[in-house]
């Protein structure tokens, strides 16, 4: 009876540590196929949760590779130094491992630091062509130069009035005079005759 009861016992606190074991077996099988599958904030976040629970540094290897592959140079950095610390009895092959880790992540730094200090090229925006002149037709006449408009030669006094001979008034005068004389010559040609004289008749005309 007694041998039994220390058996019931022994059986009774080994139950929970093998759960507790199979649990984070469960659970680092689930964090490898994240990983593998490119899931890595997944798998970073089981991982983070299994050193919690166990605080083994083997568990700090792997949350630093998941920060290395998300991009997070500081963070992983920061895992993989506490690995090498509290890691125990690592070959030079593997410390030497985790160093390349190491200096890839402060390669990053340094290149993305490079980028942000770097001054965007200043581009400058394209210059449009002026407008090219018009070609004439090939069968255009040129158009013909307009100059002042042409001004009527008038002559005036200096008073603003036009001369008296320009007046239709004295045109007609004029030619009333004419036509007087005209008609005064003709009367006087009729009354005109023959001269007689010693000599006889002398035709003047």
């Amino acid at each position: 009876m007694r041998v039994l009861t220390v058996a019931a016992v022994l059986l009774a606190l080994a139950s929970p540590a093998s759960a507790i074991a199979a649990d984070d077996t469960s659970a680092e099988l689930e964090a490898r196929t994240h990983f593998a599958a490119g899931e890595y904030q997944e798998a970073l976040d089981i991982y983070a949760r299994l050193y919690a629970e166990t605080m083994h540094p083997t568990y700090l290897r792997n949350i630093a590779r998941c920060h290395q592959n998300l991009g997070n140079p500081d963070k992983a950095i920061s895992s993989f130094r506490e690995y090498l610390r509290k890691a125990k009895g690592l070959t030079p092959e593997q410390r030497a491992e985790v160093e390349g880790y190491i200096a890839e992540m402060e390669q990053l730094k340094k290149s993305r630091a490079a980028a942000a200090a770097a001054p965007a090229p200043a581009v400058a925006p394209p210059v449009a062509p002026p407008p090219a002149a018009p070609s004439p037709a090939p069968d255009a006449t040129p158009a013909p130069l307009v100059g002042p408009p042409a001004v009527a030669a008038t002559s005036t006094r200096d008073d603003g009035e036009s001369p008296f001979y320009t007046g239709v008034w004295f045109w007609g005068v004029v030619a009333g005079v004419v036509a007087a004389g005209v008609v005064t010559a003709v009367l006087l040609s009729r009354d005109s005759g023959p001269t007689a004289g010693n000599l006889g008749a002398l035709d003047l005309r």
